[in-house]
Order: structure tokens, then sequence, then C-alpha cells
């Protein structure tokens, strides 16, 4: 009895699922002294270039020489620094947390939260270094990239009574695009052409995501691999 309301505790609160907080100041610190260096090297180089009549750039060397020590050093010093924090910032901004809890999901990328009841949600599982959760229409709810260490993904789902899967079920049912594949819903193809743009480009994953969306709402999923798409129907489509 008391194992029983032992994993009742556990399981009743929420598990957080986010980089911990050493491995994040970790790659800022990382960044930040990349930046410091990077600072340097600039210092080096303009003085360089100045001794270099023919060589480029003579001008910003110039100016960069003239502004008297230590103020030079400190200044560049600082600036590497302050840029290599801001990409630190920026590149954990931009990463997958989750929160798994008896009652729901919510991913969270950039700010922005998605939720899911925990009765909309009929699986979940890593496929390679994304996030799946599988609705029961047999279509994806969300497809997220994550970096999160996936043993502590599983556990936290399988702790909530989610159904963990090891792989996708439906992975023999994904057929790689071509223009104007017939057996997809009217709609389809050109949403798939403007896709496949998108990954040319390498463009806004929003972009890719509105599309995607948009092509969940017909009943086709889609999954990239190395800029190509894969597709298969949903029982929800059309």
């Amino acid at each position: 009895m008391d194992d029983q309301l032992a994993q009742r505790h556990r399981t009743d609160k929420s598990t957080v699922l986010a980089q911990p907080a050493w491995m994040v100041a970790l790659v800022c610190v990382a960044l930040a002294l990349l930046g410091a260096g990077a600072g340097w090297l600039i210092k080096i180089l303009a003085e360089w270039l100045v001794e270099l009549p023919w060589a480029p750039m003579q001008g910003p060397a110039r100016l960069l020489a003239s502004v008297p020590e230590p103020w030079l050093t400190v200044g560049l010093l600082a600036a590497g620094t302050a840029l290599g924090l801001i990409v630190g910032l920026i590149a954990q901004y931009e990463e997958l947390s989750a929160v798994v809890s008896a009652e729901r999901i919510t991913l969270t990328r950039k700010g922005k939260d998605q939720e899911f009841a925990r009765d909309h949600v009929v699986q979940a599982f890593l496929d390679g270094k994304q996030l799946v959760l599988l609705g029961d229409d047999e279509g994806e709810l969300a497809r997220e990239a994550c970096d999160l260490d996936a043993q502590r993904v599983a556990e936290a789902f399988t702790a909530h009574g989610y159904a963990w899967l090891d792989e996708d079920p439906y992975k023999d049912a994904f057929r790689r695009w071509v223009p104007d594949v017939p057996e997809l819903p009217h709609g389809a193809n050109p949403l798939l052409k403007a896709r496949a743009q998108l990954l040319e480009k390498k463009s806004s994953t929003e972009d890719l995501r509105e599309l995607r969306e948009e092509l969940a709402r017909l009943g086709v999923v889609v999954r990239d691999e190395k800029r190509r798409q894969y597709w298969r129907l949903s029982q929800g489509r059309g």
C-alpha cells in the first residue's frame, strides 16, 4: 500500500523536461570565451593589416588600431563576450522544453506553448531527434526537434501513464514525396511543393510548421529527412 501511494504521489506531480542549468551555463560560458577570443584575434588582425599597405580593409583596420589601449583590448573583449552570451541565450531560447503531467503535455519553444490534453495523446515516441505525439486518428499532434535526454523523456511519459513507443508505429507507411502524387488529397501537392522550396532554402521553421499544420488538416502526415519530404495519410484525411 505504501509503495502504491508513493507511486501515485510521484506520477501526480508534473515533470519538467529541459536542459539542466549547468549545461545552459556551460554553453553560455563557452560561447562567451569564444567571443572574447574572437575579439582578441580581431585586435591582432587589425594591427597586422595596418603594417601591410597593400592589404584590404585598411580603413577599418586603421580605425581600430587608432583606439588607445587598454580601451581597444577591453572593448573588443567585452563586445566578443557579450556576443557569445547573446548567441548562447538565443540557442537556449530555441531549445524545446516540456512539462508532462497526468492531465496534459505542454511543449515550449521560443516562448510559445503548445498544450495537448491527456485524452488527445494516444502515443508518443522519439523519431531520431524529434519528439512526436500521435492522436487518435493516426495523425501527428506534434513533431518537434528535441535535444533532451532520450531516457529522461521516455521515463517522464511512462511515469505519467502515457503510451511510450520505441519507434514510429507507422514508419513503413511513409513514402517519399514527388511532385503531383495522385494518391494525395486535393490541395496537398501545392503545400508539399511550397515546403520543398522552403527546405531547399533552409527557410524559417515557423513557415515549415504552418504548412505542416495545413497538411495535417487535409489528413497528410509529413516528416523531413535531409531536406527530403516523406508523407503518409491518417485516418482523418479529408
